[in-house]
């Protein structure tokens, strides 16, 4: 094929599979066959910077990737990526079309959420790869032109020239004789970037072993600095976690915001209430509404659901730090919960007399503040018939509350198998149920739905104005932001 053929081709093949993909789509879709996408994935394609989806929202690895955090990650292939790309997409036909495909999709994607430069991992690599050999290549064609692949390459042109030339074409004449100083010009050219480039390349590989040693130290033990200036190992998170696994009863369930969950199951082997598999929106509302609800709101549901509670404390985005994220979830769903979308009652205010943040009054009845702070700030402490401190760890980074009075005829409700619903008779992904005693609280929701819902049929006005009030409220947030930390600025520069 000419190059034209080959377009021609490609265009022929990509549209033929695109219908018979369109027409797959409309006979199935009525049927159920395809799953809804899930408020995550829609996400990546609606318009707007936030998603309008407040637990998708409050991950800050959710956010659009910036130019500074491509080349954090992938440094030098930056550049040398996008190169490799131009090189598959027009001089390598179509054997590496997979690599142009993978190329495009993980940028859109990546582009759309910064977590998601993971998948840039491989292809920038192969791309990069296909750059630096290409580079090489022509550079060393260049210092030694004299090589087995170009005596190859001469040959090859010289036979077809000839063979065209005996069936009365045209023969190719010889390319004209270049002159010395171009020749080693080039030459000179060519050994200055293959040095430039590998020693690029030298101090790339320095930087992968040097990010990779940082990005792979353990999360949950770090080092700190007392006010003596002593230099200690902050272990309280995998402290707690041992504490639980080896004191509470091996049915424990342990409520905590999700963020933990992984760890409490991996490390404590306990059950928990939600971990990072966050696709039931609903569920993590009404572990929000617990938190961040008043405290004996929050027992009444908690007493049916868990037997200890653990709260991250001590500062340094803790659960305190996070909250007004976990009340703008929970209104989402329990529209009462704040008196407005985001939540702007729930939060740190400015302590006239002190100077210092404080919890605005809202934030200070939520049962999180009365974990987090019970017995540290004045007027806060938990009630001892509803909530009893188990355990604190060295540095008070972490405190476990054992549940007072937890409701055993819920717990073996939940307990029981007769009551999870399985994707099939004994699959191993179940679903659990709430038990009957939290029906009551459970009628307070509304199933939350996106603006941008491709699975909804119709519009709701409430989902509509609920949502526009959010985005508005969110953009007079950043803008906020944005003054305090410019006025910081000035400030500093005074």
């Amino acid at each position: 094929m000419t190059r034209k053929d080959a377009w021609q081709f490609r265009v022929k093949f990509i549209s033929i599979t695109a219908l018979v993909g369109i027409a797959a789509m409309i006979i199935f879709t009525p049927t159920g066959y395809f799953g809804p996408i899930s408020s995550r994935v829609r996400g990546l394609f609606v318009k707007h910077t936030k998603t309008g989806n407040p637990l998708v929202d409050s991950v800050a690895e959710h956010q659009p990737a910036k130019a500074n955090s491509y080349f954090q990650y992938l440094q030098h292939f930056c550049t040398l990526a996008p190169l490799g790309f131009v090189m598959v997409l027009f001089w390598f036909g179509d054997s590496p079309s997979f690599v142009a495909a993978y190329g495009m999709i993980a940028y859109f994607f990546s582009h759309k959420m910064v977590r998601l430069i993971l998948l840039m991992a491989p292809v920038a690599s192969i791309l990069g790869g296909v750059a630096l050999g290409r580079i090489t290549a022509w550079c060393v064609d260049q210092v030694w032109p004299g090589n087995d692949a170009m005596d190859t390459k001469i040959a090859t042109n010289e036979a077809g020239s000839t063979k065209k030339n005996k069936k009365g074409g045209k023969a190719k004449t010889p390319p004209p004789p270049r002159h010395d100083t171009t020749v080693w010009l080039k030459r000179i050219f060519a050994m200055v970037l293959l040095i430039g480039t590998y020693m690029t390349m030298g101090a790339f590989n320095s930087y992968c072993w040097s990010i990779g040693k940082h990005l792979s130290n353990p999360s949950i033990i770090m080092t700190g600095q007392t006010k003596d200036g002593n230099k200690v190992v902050v272990d309280d998170y995998r402290e707690a976690y041992h504490w639980i696994r080896d004191k509470t009863p091996q049915d424990a369930r342990i409520m905590a915001w999700w963020d933990y969950g992984y760890q409490i199951t991996s490390i404590a082997n306990r059950t928990t209430i939600a971990d990072g598999n966050t696709w039931n929106h609903e569920h993590i509302a009404l572990l929000a509404r617990i938190l961040t609800g008043p405290v004996d709101d929050g027992y009444k549901i908690a007493r049916h659901m868990a037997d200890y509670m653990l709260v991250w404390a001590g500062g340094g985005g803790d659960d305190m730090a996070k909250s007004p994220h976990l009340a703008r979830i929970a209104n989402s769903v329990y529209r009462n919960m704040c008196s407005d979308p985001v939540c702007s009652q729930f939060g740190y205010v400015m302590d006239h007399k002190t100077g210092a943040r404080a919890p605005s009054k809202q934030m200070e009845r939520s049962l999180i503040a009365h974990l987090v702070s019970s017995n540290l700030r004045p007027g806060i402490e938990v009630d001892p018939l509803q909530f009893q401190e188990v355990f604190r760890s060295k540095y008070g980074k972490v405190r476990v509350y054992k549940i007072i009075h937890v409701d055993q005829e819920s717990k073996s409700w939940a307990a029981d198998p007769k009551n999870r619903k399985c994707d099939v008779d004994g699959g191993w992904f179940c679903r659990g149920q709430y038990p009957p005693a939290l029906l009551k609280f459970l009628q307070e929701g509304k199933d939350f739905a996106q603006l941008e819902d491709f699975n909804k049929k119709g519009s709701d006005q409430d989902d509509e104005e609920y949502q526009k009030q959010y985005f508005d409220g969110m953009k007079k947030k950043d803008e906020r932001m944005r003054a305090m930390k410019k006025n910081n600025q000035k400030k500093k520069e005074l």
